[in-house]
Parts: structure tokens; sequence; C-alpha cells
């Protein structure tokens, strides 16, 4: 591969995640994949994964949280002439309490992981686009993006932070050229951590009721590719037979 395109993607974890799903199809694209998470052993697998199909990926151990491992994953990521076209926040932290039972930790917590994460990841994005007034710049929502409902009110709050931030950047430097956008994750997502933790709820819902990552990172792709005339910035995406 001799491109020098990059896509970015930040919260790679297991194999059968959204990260490494949308990591796996920027890398069929034709882009070279910086792959960012907080498990060397899992961004291995995923960076061995792609390897295996043609592809190159290139994993970076970071935390979210830290200004610091976000500049440094940036520079990583466009080192040797590499042009950012991508990033992806894809972090997701999520914990259930009632209102009564989060503590200063666990909202403290979910506050860093989603939004001041997002922010570092955002900020650091932009500096990279705006040379090259170009590039699409995601953040992954979802339900509690839009609405709160217990035991997960400190989690919507959270996200709704993500929500605001994607929504004023998008504002501010869609502009110059910078395509900024938030996608709702409405429902649940056929993946590891939802078949190991929710298995009962997955046979419930069936395959028609879930969230395929396939497609949900052919949806990611398709967003790169719009034409400035026709941006999209919000979209919720969602199973056919998903209520909403």
């Amino acid at each position: 591969m001799t491109t020098n395109r990059m896509a970015l993607v930040l919260g790679v974890g297991p194999l059968q995640g959204l990260g490494a799903a949308l990591a796996r199809r920027f890398a069929a694209e034709g882009l070279q994949v910086v792959i960012a998470g907080r498990s060397s052993a899992k961004l291995a697998l995923v960076a061995d994964a792609i390897a295996d199909a043609g592809g190159m990926a290139i994993p970076v151990v970071a935390d979210a949280t830290s200004e610091s491992d976000v500049k440094r994953l940036f520079e990583a990521a466009t080192a040797g002439g590499r042009i950012l076209h991508i990033a992806a926040y894809n972090v997701d932290s999520n914990l259930a309490a009632p209102l009564l039972e989060t503590d200063l930790a666990m909202f403290t917590t979910l506050w860093q992981q989603n939004s001041l994460g997002a922010f570092l990841f955002g900020r650091e994005a932009i500096k990279y686009m705006l040379p090259q007034q170009q590039g699409s710049l995601f953040f992954t929502g979802a339900t509690a993006s839009l609405r709160a409902k217990p035991p997960f009110t400190a989690f919507a709050a959270a996200k709704a932070a993500v929500r605001a931030l994607a929504q004023g950047m998008a504002r501010e430097f869609g502009p110059q050229g910078i395509h900024v956008v938030h996608a709702i994750i409405d429902g649940v997502i056929n993946g590891e951590r939802a078949n190991r933790h929710f298995s009962r709820f997955i046979a419930a819902k069936g395959s028609d009721g879930l969230l395929q990552l396939e497609a949900i990172a052919q949806t990611y792709w398709a967003i790169h590719q719009q034409h400035p005339s026709a941006w999209t910035h919000e979209l919720d995406l969602r199973p056919f037979k998903e209520p909403f």
C-alpha cells in the first residue's frame, strides 16, 4: 500500500466491535488505518485481521481522557507524511445506576471517557484537518444522546454533551471544509460485548432486531463520500424492527 491517506479510529476494542469494523472498512477502501484503544492485545488482533485482508493498520495504545496521549496519537498517525482524511471517536463508556446511587466518581468517569475524550480527540483532529480544508470527523452517539432514561441518567448527560460538542464543531468548522458527523446508534449492536453480556436479549431480538457491524461501517463510509453540497451532520441508525 502506497497511499498516504489515513483514517484514525479511537475506541477500538474487540475484533467483533464497531471500532474494529470501522477500521476494517476504511482499510478495505485503501486508507492506512491507525487504531487506538487501551488494550494492546485487542489492538493486535484487529491489526492482524486487517493485514490478513490486505490492508494496513498501525496500533497505538492510548487513553482518550489523557491530553498527552491524544496528542501523541495524532502525531503517530500523521508521521511519515500521512494525511488525515477520517477521524472517528468511537469511545462508548456506560455504567448503570439510579441517580441516588450515582456517586461523584461514577459521574466523573462517564463524563471523562465520553465527553472530555471527545473534546480532546475532536480538537486535535480539527488542528490536522484545517490546513488541508477537508476531512470527516465522526462521533459515535447513542440513544441516550437524545433522551435520558434511568438507570442511565449519568451516561445520557455525558452523551448529550458529545452531541452538543459535535454540533458546535460542525457549525464552526463546516464552512472551512471539515465534515463533522454525529451518528446516533439507536439499538443494540450485534457484536462481542452484547453477545457476552446480553445473550438472552440478543436471542429475543433475533438477527433482524440488531444493528450489524458491517452495515454501520458502510454507512460511515457513505457519509464520508458525500458531496459538500449535501452533507449529513446527524443521523440515527436502527434496525427496521426497532420501535422508536
